[in-house]
């Protein structure tokens, strides 16, 4: 089989490369000894198979280990490619959860993240938000990825970002001994911020996760609030079932149009809501392939489970700037089958397992 062109890799924004074809290149250039990380070539000394022979395309990703638990401890310098050299342009090292365990690492350079708000900015465009509004952002502004993504798309929509930061991690604690006052207060603290702000300010997006637009949703004041200003709701984080979602589609927040993402910070960004969904149907989300794909399998053997059926939740991501396959998520979904065009699988009715690496998964506010 011939080499793919390593051109593809650098595909206009509003172009989606032949799939296979694209997954060659990115082998070519992750493994190739001028141009892939030192993490990956040293990595490739301990695979069975020849990524750059024996990965011919999605599928085959498949046949990569898990490896995302080695990024709580590799220098992080490891994981850029060679090939950029002196023009590498780095947004940042963001860091997962940490929910099961000590945090994972990463790794986030511009080519990709301008890739990835352009998607975002595009999907608000169909939904119909206007560019030019200013957004606020009720989410971590760091370690975790979420808030530069958000801050880059709000940028590239034509906003201003106003930030309520959140720890996660501390409420995470706060919920783990038991400490139930101490986190209803941090959360108060957060919706008081954000009242501040929505009160003073022309704020057209606001972005947070279920758990604090529930509380949101707690005050007449700032239902009203968000319903004179807001045009879009964009959530992501924790996870949120059917049935809030209607209730906050349909009775809360009418006026809003209410958009989702599920991914995380080992997938450098993740799935959206699709797109012109009827009321009555579940939400779907479709990953960015082949850039970000997902597979929903048995988790006791491995193998894709029937479209309709549950299962545990793979993620691929594969640019030029990173290479993360077969993470095998902390969470459960439906497999449903993509768009058109797309590969892979779309998921939905997303939720956690109740344990993943002899941990306790709490979601807390995030």
């Amino acid at each position: 089989m011939p080499t793919a062109s390593l051109s593809v890799l650098d595909i206009p924004f509003d172009e989606r490369p032949d799939p296979d074809e694209y997954i060659r290149a990115a082998m070519e250039w992750h493994f190739g000894p001028d141009t892939g990380s030192p993490f990956w070539l040293r990595k490739a000394e301990t695979l069975d198979f020849d990524p750059r022979r024996d990965v011919k395309g999605v599928a085959d990703l498949a046949l990569f280990p898990n490896v995302t638990g080695e990024l709580r401890e590799v220098p992080v310098r490891d994981l850029i490619p060679q090939g950029y050299g002196a023009d590498a342009r780095i947004v940042g090292v963001f860091e997962s959860g940490g929910t099961t365990g000590a945090p994972k690492r990463i790794v986030c350079l511009r080519d990709w993240l301008d890739r990835l708000t352009h998607g975002l900015s595009a999907d608000l465009d169909g939904l119909g938000i206007p560019r030019g509004v200013d957004w606020l952002a009720i989410a971590p502004s760091g370690p975790h990825m979420v808030g530069e993504m958000v801050a880059g798309t709000a940028a590239r929509h034509g906003g201003l970002m106003f930030r309520v930061d959140m720890d996660p991690r501390w409420v995470k604690k706060l919920i783990s001994a038991g400490k139930a006052e101490e986190t209803d207060a941090y959360v108060n603290h957060l919706v008081e911020q954000a009242a501040y702000v929505l009160r003073t300010q022309d704020i057209g997006v606001l972005m947070t996760t279920p758990p604090l637009l529930e509380r949101l949703a707690r005050h007449d004041d700032l239902i009203e609030l968000i319903g004179e200003k807001v045009k879009g709701i964009m959530w992501g984080g924790a996870h949120m079932d059917a049935d809030t979602r209607d209730l906050l589609r349909t009775e809360i927040f009418p006026g809003c149009e209410l958009y989702g993402t599920y991914g995380n910070t080992m997938i450098l960004g993740g799935a959206t809501e699709r797109l012109g969904l009827g009321p009555d149907e579940p939400c779907v989300f479709d990953p960015r392939t082949p850039f970000v794909t997902f597979s929903v399998v048995d988790p006791a053997s491995g193998r894709p489970v029937p479209y309709g059926e549950r299962g545990q939740v793979v993620m691929n991501h594969v640019s030029k700037s990173a290479l993360l396959p077969g993470n095998l998520e902390r969470d459960l979904a439906i497999r449903v089958p993509p768009p058109e065009g797309a590969v892979g699988d779309s998921v939905a009715d997303v939720g956690p397992v109740a344990m993943f690496d002899d941990e306790v998964v709490i979601e807390g506010v995030y």
